[in-house]
């Protein structure tokens, strides 16, 4: 894991947010990569899908979790996305700062929702990741104790940058074959 590294400087193993910070649109423009109503492909090949803000709750209905039933109040994530190959749904959560401010004290709540989010995902047998893509804002040394928790929780962070092989993405270019789509998913 990338943690107190810089970010950006290797687009062809990950995602660079320096500039954009939309997960789509920066696949969108990333090798072998395409999208079609939130549905990520490489090379043709279905490997994630998109469910942003209410689009977890939607895939949630689908598949017949009633989210009440779980959680008394909704969360809506930046980016949720699933990746197929292994069955691991990353919340993604994107806080980027010039002043100090309430996202301060949001990043210290990432245990309690990357629990919240386990608990709607454990009835479809869903894995549950919690990251967070942070600016260069946060390298502040008043942040060490703040992002030192974060770990010591279970989350993670990024600077500007997310590694598409953090994710279990194909990386372009790779000497390896993008991952066929299991027949059998469970959010498919």
């Amino acid at each position: 894991m990338k943690i107190k590294g810089t970010g950006g400087g290797n687009t062809i193993t990950g995602l660079n947010f320096e500039k954009k910070r939309d997960i789509l649109e920066i696949l969108k423009k990333t090798k072998g990569y395409s999208i079609k109503g939130g549905i990520i492909y490489y090379r043709g090949d279905e490997v994630a899908r998109s469910y942003r803000k209410q689009g977890l709750y939607k895939l949630l209905a689908e598949k017949g979790v009633g989210w009440r039933k779980f959680i008394s109040k909704r969360l809506f994530p930046d980016e949720a996305l699933y990746v197929i190959v292994n069955n691991t749904l990353f919340i993604i959560e994107m806080k980027f700062q010039k002043v100090a401010g309430s996202v301060d004290e949001k990043l210290q709540t990432c245990d309690f929702k990357r629990k919240q989010y386990c608990k709607l995902m454990a009835p479809l047998n869903t894995e549950v990741e919690y990251i967070y893509i942070l600016n260069d804002w946060f390298k502040n040394p008043t942040y060490k104790d703040t992002l030192d928790y974060v770990i010591s929780v279970g989350c993670q962070y990024y600077f500007n940058y997310l590694p598409l092989q953090k994710l279990g993405l194909p990386v372009p270019n790779s000497t390896t074959k993008s991952p066929n789509s299991p027949k059998d998913t469970h959010l498919k």
